[in-house]
């Protein structure tokens, strides 16, 4: 702020024109800070205050901050394409002249390793002239790697989000099929619509009818069926998203004296979005030279894993024999042998009804869902048998 009135100390008091002949004029500076989660909002200042490496402890000893993990700080520029800042229609210079300001982020090359300066700042400075408070709204364009949309309140109703990539709108749609069980059985690529699948679906059929694609008696028909198809998806959800307004600050540039005598900064919180620090160290470990050794290791370890897994597995087997055995040795051999027995005439083919036990006891001659003849086993024997003989199964 330069040469405004209440900054002359040479003003006649007992003139008749108070006119200072300054040219007043003011500055006002943009400043962009990305924050950590342990940032303080209002302490934006005290980096110019104390070195950046230390600060000071409750005894006024300095001690040493703990560092931060390495990674990549990005600028204000970098998150925006587009600056501009629209004056109030009642604040006009004194000449008359826009005081608008613009600007936007130059060309870059995707694999550029350096920005230009114009692309690369934390600050945007500007001067107009004027000697009177004046509102302005500051709008800032966004600039993301993949497009966010705002998406319709049908659309919005199913992703539970007000915003949404295309990949997004599609993916969440996609799970909201799956999570219902609106996926046809037969056709995979086919869908029920329930309430809210049919609000977007039945907005899509209209766009489709009125460029002509389809006409009224088949756009009748789609509507009656309910069905939709998921090869359609992205066409769908493109007719329920628009682009995003830009984000608008509201403020007021304070030239009078009151608010100088005790400045403040105006702050505001607005969310963007930052690349995934896990996404780069993946990144740097899939590039390291070493990273198919260590698939080679982890596949070694895995196979001695499950060698020692089967060794329990023999072992607990070894273990639960010779216990039954140890409780009831006369009875345990009974069975084994039995079981020996059965073995052997299958391996001979000379297996009776039964598998060698004794087919004749009461067990077998009885019937109903508690019998032998009411088992899983016993049913699949029967319907495996008469498949073979007429090619038909029981149910």
């Amino acid at each position: 702020m330069e040469d405004q009135p209440w900054q002359a100390d040479t003003l006649d008091v007992d003139a008749f024109d108070f006119s200072t002949n300054m040219d007043s004029s003011y500055r006002v500076k943009i400043e962009g800070r990305l924050l950590d989660a342990d940032d303080d909002y209002l302490d934006s200042d005290d980096s110019d205050d104390e070195d950046e490496d230390t600060e000071m402890a409750e005894d006024g000893q300095e001690k040493k901050k703990k560092d931060n993990p390495p990674g990549k700080k990005f600028k204000l520029s970098h998150f925006f394409k587009a600056m501009t800042v629209d004056f109030d229609n009642r604040s006009k210079a004194k000449d008359g002249a826009d005081q608008s300001v613009e600007w936007k982020k130059p060309s870059v090359a995707p694999n550029a390793t350096n920005l230009p300066n114009a692309a690369d700042f934390d600050q945007l400075e500007f001067k107009r002239g004027g000697d009177e408070n004046m509102n302005i709204t500051i709008n800032l364009v966004r600039d993301e790697p993949q497009e966010r949309f705002a998406v319709s309140p049908a659309l919005a109703d199913i992703l539970d989000s007000k915003e949404a990539t295309r990949a997004e709108a599609v993916m969440g749609i996609y799970e909201y099929i799956k999570a219902n069980g609106l996926q046809e059985d037969d056709e995979k690529r086919s869908f029920d619509c329930d309430d809210r699948l049919t609000a977007v679906w039945n907005h899509f059929l209209m766009i489709v009818h009125r460029d002509g694609l389809v006409n009224q008696y088949d756009l009748q028909v789609l509507q009656r069926q309910q069905k939709g198809y998921i090869p359609y998806l992205p066409d769908v959800v493109m007719q329920h998203m628009t682009s995003l307004p830009p984000v608008k600050l509201p403020y007021t540039i304070r030239v009078d004296k009151e608010f100088h005598e005790n400045p403040q900064p105006t702050i505001y919180d607005i969310q963007v979005l930052v690349d995934d620090p896990l996404q780069a160290a993946l990144t740097s470990y899939f590039k390291n030279p070493s990273y198919a050794q260590d698939l080679l290791d982890i596949a070694e370890l895995n196979k001695r894993v499950a060698v020692l897994v089967q060794k329990i597995s023999n072992s607990k087997s070894k273990h639960a024999f010779f216990d039954a055995l140890s409780k009831n040795p006369t009875e345990f051999i009974a069975k084994w042998l039995s079981s020996q027995k059965r073995d052997l005439e299958i391996i001979a083919g000379e297996a009776s009804r039964g598998g060698g036990e004794d087919a004749k006891g009461d067990e077998w001659r009885r019937g109903g869902k508690d019998g032998i003849w009411g088992t899983d086993h016993v049913r699949e024997s029967v319907n495996l048998m008469v498949g073979k003989q007429s090619g038909l199964a029981l149910r």
